[in-house]
């Protein structure tokens, strides 16, 4: 068992999902949220709450890996930024824990939830609801969007080694799943 979180960076808004992985198309839901930072708070307060929303995730959670919305241009510079500073702190995190991360995109999200890789919010968020047999779709988008890079890590990447995971990583990674046999 692979025990996924997802991470949609945002800097008002960050979806974080977790997600247990069986085998590459067997997934079941553990928890989503959306860790908040006020919009009229200052960047390095924002980004602190933000730093101790996922590690609170991190902390009750223990995920073997972390998959990442790999942050790409915008016409929104403004908007990029604060989405590549909260990826950064999500991978910097990752790292001081030993937690393999991988990147997806979000078509490449999409493509893998929907198997369509421009489909639209909504596509995405109904297709994460049946695959994790919820109840009710998680809201807002980000949750959703969170769920989603989990699942998409789990049929895409799964239990292999990642590209780029150290030694030192596959080995706290095998520890951690270890620990919860």
């Amino acid at each position: 068992m692979t025990r996924i979180l997802g991470v949609d960076p945002g800097l008002t808004r960050c979806g974080v999902g977790v997600i247990d992985s069986a085998s590459a198309r067997t997934v079941s839901f553990v928890d989503v949220s959306v860790i908040r930072s006020p919009a009229d708070a200052p960047l390095e307060q924002r980004l602190l709450t933000i730093r101790d929303g996922l590690n609170l995730v991190l902390d009750t959670f223990r995920p073997d890996v972390i998959a990442i919305e790999r942050v790409f241009a915008q016409h929104n510079v403004r908007s990029v930024m604060g989405t590549a500073q909260v990826a950064g702190i999500a991978l910097l995190l990752a790292a001081e824990r030993g937690l393999a991360v991988a990147l997806h995109t979000p078509s490449e999200v999409k493509a893998a939830v929907t198997g369509y890789g421009r489909a639209d919010k909504k596509q995405v968020t109904t297709m994460v609801t049946a695959i994790l047999k919820l109840d009710a779709p998680p809201k807002p988008a980000d949750a959703a969007d969170a769920l989603a890079l989990a699942i998409c890590h789990a049929w895409r990447g799964g239990d292999v080694a990642l590209e780029g995971e150290t030694d030192a990583q596959r080995a706290w990674r095998a520890a951690v799943k270890a620990s919860r046999s």
